[in-house]
C-alpha cells in the first residue's frame, strides 16, 4: 500500500469512526498545550529519572497517560513546532529548517501563511487562544502568532531568550565561548560564583535577544521576574479571566533550552551536584517543575481540572553537551535521528475522561495532538490534517492504533519506523548504507541488524523513497 494511502484511510477510519459518538455538541473542554524545550527523555522522574524530582510532571503522568514511544517529527525546535501546530508533516510545505538569529527575521521566512494552525481552527470554533513562550514560526509580520490565530500573545518571536536581563542578579549564568577571558581553554568562573564560561562547546553563546525582544502583543516590554516564572504568571493570568469560557493555551515554555541560567534559591537546592553545569541544568528543570505545578493548582482552584485535556510534551531531545540534559536509555540526542533525539516525553490528562495511571505503549507522534484536540472539542479536522491520528479512543481503551509508518529526513539525516523495525542513516557523502535495529529488543540502537537482514532494509528503505518523493511532489505543487 502506498505511504499516502495508508495515512490517508487510517486517519480517516481513525477519527471518523469514533470521534461523533464520544462526546455531545455541548462538550467544550479547555485545551493546555505546555511544549517543555530540550528536554531528554531521561529526566522526568515518571521517566526513570531519579536526580532532579519532577513531581509535577509526575502528578500529569499519574492522573493520565504517559507515553513510552511518542515521536516527534523533527529533532531541532522549529520544524517539529511547525509539525505540533498544524498536526502535517512539516515536509509538506517545506519548513524543513531551523531558523536561528538574523534568519528568523528574513521574509517568508517561518510557518507559511498558507497553513492553518491549531489555534485557527479552535478561535474558528469559538475558542479563546493564547500564546505565552516560544513561537520560532516566523520572526516577521506575516508570521506573528496574533496573526495565526492567537488573540492573545506574550513571549519571543525567535529560538531563544535570556532569562533574566543584565547584570543577570539573582541567577547563575552558564556561558558558552571560544576562548576564557584569558585566552586559554577550559572552564572559568567569576569571583562571585555567578558567571560561568566555558569552551567545551568551541562557540560563543548566541545572541538569543538580538532584534527579538519580549513582546506583549506586538509590543515590547521589560520584564524583571524570570523568564519561565513569569510566563507562567501570564498563562495563569489567562486562565483567571477566561474561566468561564472555552480557551487553548499553548505555554511554549524555553526551558530548559539555553543559555543556561537558574535563580539562586534553586542553585543552592541543588548544592549537592558538584558539576555547575549539572547543577544549573537541575535548577532550570527544577524551576520549571515547579511552574507547571503553579498551573496545575490555578486550575484546581478555578474548578477546571475535569474540563481541561493537558498535554505536555519536549519539542525534541536533549542536548547531553550543551546542557547535560539525560535522555536515557536511548542513544543520540538533539540534532540527529536516533531515538534519543526524536523519542521524548509525553503526557496526557483529562480527568474523568480518561482512566488515570496509564502508561502506553503504542507508537504515537506529535502530528496526532491536533486530531486529538479537535477530536475532543468535537471539531471536525480539516482534510488536509491527515498525518495523524485521533488518539482518544486509544487513551479510552476503546480501540488500538494500527501499525504505523513513520518518516524523517533532516539535513543529513534519514530515519524511517516501521512496527519495531527502524532504518536510519546519516549522508555525509552520499554513500552512507542504512542501518537496521529492532526497536522492541534494542531500545539503544546498539546492534545494527543490516548485513544480516538485507531484504528488510531493502523494503523499509524503498518505503522510505517512495515517502520522499511524495513529500518532494506536494510540497512542489504548492508552490
Amino acid at each position: 500500500m502506498k505511504i499516502r494511502t495508508f495515512y490517508l484511510i487510517s486517519a480517516f477510519c481513525f477519527i471518523t469512526e469514533f470521534v461523533p459518538t464520544l462526546y455531545g455538541a455541548t462538550d467544550r473542554p479547555n485545551v493546555v498545550l505546555l511544549v517543555v524545550d530540550d528536554l531528554g527523555y531521561g529526566e522526568p522522574g515518571c521517566y526513570g529519572g531519579t536526580s532532579i524530582p519532577t513531581p509535577n510532571l509526575d502528578q500529569i503522568s499519574k492522573e493520565g497517560v504517559r507515553f513510552t514511544q511518542a515521536y516527534v517529527t523533527a529533532s531541532y525546535c522549529a520544524p517539529s513546532r511547525a509539525a505540533i501546530m498544524t498536526g502535517r508533516l512539516q515536509h509538506r510545505f517545506g519548513f524543513t529548517t531551523n531558523p536561528v538569529g538574523a534568519m528568523n527575521c528574513e521574509p517568508g521566512v517561518g510557518l507559511p501563511v498558507s497553513e492553518t494552525t491549531l489555534a485557527q481552527m479552535l478561535v474558528n470554533a469559538g475558542y479563546h487562544t493564547s500564546l505565552v513562550g516560544k513561537w520560532h514560526l516566523g520572526g516577521t509580520a506575516p508570521m506573528h502568532p496574533m496573526r495565526r490565530g492567537f488573540q492573545e500573545f506574550f513571549g519571543f518571536l525567535h529560538e531563544g531568550h535570556t532569562y533574566c536581563p543584565p547584570p543577570y542578579e539573582g541567577v547563575t549564568s552558564f556561558w558558552r565561548r571560544k576562548a576564557l577571558p584569558d585566552g586559554k581553554l577550559g572552564r572559568s568562573t567569576s569571583k562571585d560564583g555567578k558567571q560561568i564560561y566555558s569552551t567545551h562547546m568551541g562557540t560563543h553563546e548566541p545572541p538569543y535577544d538580538a532584534d527579538n525582544p519580549l513582546l506583549r502583543g506586538s509590543q515590547p516590554v521589560e520584564e524583571k521576574a524570570f523568564l519561565t516564572d513569569a510566563l507562567t504568571r501570564e498563562g495563569i493570568d489567562f486562565v483567571g479571566r477566561h474561566r468561564d469560557e472555552p480557551f487553548f493555551l499553548y505555554l511554549a515554555y524555553n526551558a530548559v533550552h539555553s543559555p543556561m541560567q537558574a535563580p539562586d534559591k534553586y542553585m543552592k537546592k541543588f548544592s549537592h551536584i558538584e558539576d555547575v553545569h549539572r547543577r544549573l541544568f537541575a535548577a532550570m528543570l527544577s524551576n520549571l517543575d515547579d511552574n507547571v505545578g503553579h498551573l496545575l493548582a490555578t486550575l484546581k482552584k478555578w474548578e477546571l481540572d475535569e474540563n481541561t485535556l493537558i498535554i505536555v510534551l519536549s519539542d525534541n531531545g536533549g542536548p547531553t553537551k550543551e546542557l547535560t540534559s539525560r535522555n536515557d536509555p536511548l542513544s543520540g540526542g538533539k540534532g540527529n535521528l536516533l531515538e534519543g533525539g526524536i523519542r521524548v516525553p509525553m503526557l496526557v490528562r483529562w480527568k474523568g475522561k480518561i482512566p488515570a495511571g496509564q502508561t502506553c505503549t503504542d507508537v504515537v507522534w506529535s502530528p496526532d495532538i491536533v486530531p486529538t484536540v479537535l477530536g475532543a472539542c468535537n471539531i471536525a479536522a480539516p482534510k488536509k490534517v491527515s498525518d495523524g491520528l485521533n488518539l482518544l479512543p486509544l487513551l479510552k481503551r476503546e480501540a488500538s492504533l494500527p501499525t504505523r509508518t513513520m518518516m524523517w529526513e533532516m539535513g543529513q539525516w534519514q530515519a524511517l519506523r516501521h512496527g519495531n523495525d527502524k532504518i536510519v542513516r546519516q549522508r555525509r557523502t552520499g554513500k552512507e548504507a542504512w542501518q537496521l535495529y529492532s526497536l522492541q529488543k534494542d531500545i539503544a540502537e546498539k546492534h545494527d541488524l543490516a548485513a544480516t537482514l538485507p531484504q528488510k532494509v531493502e523494503e523499509l528503505a524503498t518505503q522510505f523513497e517512495q515517502w520522499q518523493q511524495l513529500m518532494k511532489t506536494e510540497n512542489n505543487f504548492q508552490k
